[in-house]
């Protein structure tokens, strides 16, 4: 058996490899070494919390984790990459779950009121039920919610979670406790029910954090030192994600789960038509271009048109001596990196890539700037329309460049039911159908 102190240096270990596993994952060119660090760091830490575990339970502790691990790796094998935010919100959820679970046989248990371990049930319950609800609504079974009142009908939540808290620490009834899960559960799916598409990366992030703290929470209770700390860096890593979001889309949290988002009346586009071009044209001009600039955006996650897109890159760049580079902004798509996941896979060279900051200054010298899937991170009222909910919201300006196309189905709004003036200004061509099918052709005409 191993003793306390070699217990508490391999916990030490697991916590360094976490730690250089979220630096690592900061960058797309060390992503896959921080992953197999976090992985490494994980199987250090259960295998010798197993080796510490009593001795009566060990077939019914290893068959669960044997079975765990293989519906973890049959999930992970099954999941289409378009399909990771569903996968990253219900993962959260679970973790959220475990954190109820092991909260609640604490203070069965110990039949006592445990403060860290009800903390881990109250934070858990919320995770879990809004990781669910992000879950279908990603999955396309939910709709946005917000119902009437939905707002107060949160908070009224929020003060009720809050006393049946306090009863059950005063009066140690488990029938507090019991409730008590129950008043978190539909917190959760109150707080998440409303949110939009457009600001599921936030939710993400913020349930994110909620999985790490119950985790830490529950470390503090049954005094495992590597939950609290691994419980402690996902919280943190999660909190501070979810401020890079808000600050991305100019929204504070408060805003995010509470404020309803009003339509703008100030642009009207009733009047406007918008150019329609062929593939024919685009490929002509991006041929007998100098730089030309892809905007990804979830319409390529949803038709899966990555490998189109690094076709046509490759081509232009090998072929037509184009310089060609790829314009990520931090919340395209339905999670934070979800299309420097889906470029990875495309194996997009990383130094093609760049963020917001990095390639603004480059639309004013693009001839060609090609919006693909995407529409609020490329809406220019967020720069000149004060009573547009996008307002201040830092967006890819794509208006800048000489030619723009823009591939979408239709013209319909974005996430936040805003309308899009590109595509109706002077130098935006519309490419009309499923983004991987109009970049195919694109590349046959090439």
């Amino acid at each position: 058996m191993i003793g306390a102190e070699g217990l508490y240096l391999v916990y030490l270990v697991a916590a360094i490899c976490f730690i250089l596993a979220i630096r690592g994952l900061a960058k797309p060119q060390t992503a896959r070494a921080g992953n197999n660090l976090g992985m490494f760091g994980m199987g250090l830490a259960v295998l010798v919390t197993l080796l510490v575990l009593p001795t009566r339970n060990d077939l019914g502790i290893l068959s669960a984790g044997f079975l765990s691990a293989f519906i973890g790796i049959f999930l992970a094998n099954k999941v289409k990459m378009t399909s990771l935010p569903q996968m990253i919100a219900f993962l959260n959820g679970i973790g959220g779950l475990s954190s109820v679970l092991v909260g609640f046989a604490q203070i069965l248990n110990e039949k006592v009121y445990l403060f860290d371990a009800v903390l881990a049930i109250v934070i858990g319950s919320v995770a879990f039920s809004g990781s669910m609800i992000a879950f279908l609504k990603l999955q396309g079974k939910l709709k946005r919610g917000r119902f009437y009142l939905s707002n107060l009908f949160s908070v009224v939540l929020l003060f009720l979670t809050v006393f049946v808290w306090i009863e059950f620490a005063f009066n140690g009834r488990m029938l507090d406790g019991y409730l008590l899960i129950w008043v978190s559960l539909a917190l959760g799916v109150s707080l998440t029910l409303p949110v939009g598409g457009a600001d599921m990366p936030i939710v993400i992030s913020v349930l994110n954090a909620f999985s790490g703290f119950a985790a830490s929470a529950i470390g503090f209770s049954i005094v495992n030192v590597a939950l609290i700390m691994t419980g402690a860096l996902v919280g943190a890593s999660g909190t501070i994600l979810a401020l890079i979001m808000t600050k991305a889309m100019n929204r504070s949290i408060v805003e995010v789960f509470f404020k309803k988002i009003k339509i703008s009346e100030g642009v009207d586009l009733q009047d406007k038509t918008a150019r329609v071009s062929s593939v024919q044209d685009a490929a002509f001009l991006m041929e007998n271009a100098n730089k030309v600039i892809i905007v990804p955006g979830y319409g390529m996650a949803a038709s899966g048109a990555q490998h189109a897109l690094q076709n046509m890159a490759k081509i232009l760049e090998e072929k037509y001596h184009v310089e060609v580079k790829f314009a990520i902004h931090p919340v395209a798509g339905r999670m934070p990196g979800h299309m420097n996941v889906l470029l990875a896979e495309a194996k997009v060279e990383y130094d093609k890539v760049f963020a917001l900051e990095e390639i603004n200054p480059d639309f004013e010298t693009a001839d060609v700037a090609y919006v693909i899937g995407a529409n609020d991170i490329t809406n220019p009222l967020a720069k000149t329309d004060a009573s547009s909910p996008l307002y201040g919201m830092p967006i890819l300006e794509v208006f800048k460049a000489k030619t723009v196309f823009v591939v979408k189905r239709s013209l319909g709004a974005g996430y936040s039911g805003v309308q899009n003036p590109l595509f109706f200004a002077e130098n935006t061509l519309m490419l009309y159908g499923d983004a991987k099918k109009v970049t195919e052709e694109i590349v046959a005409d090439l």
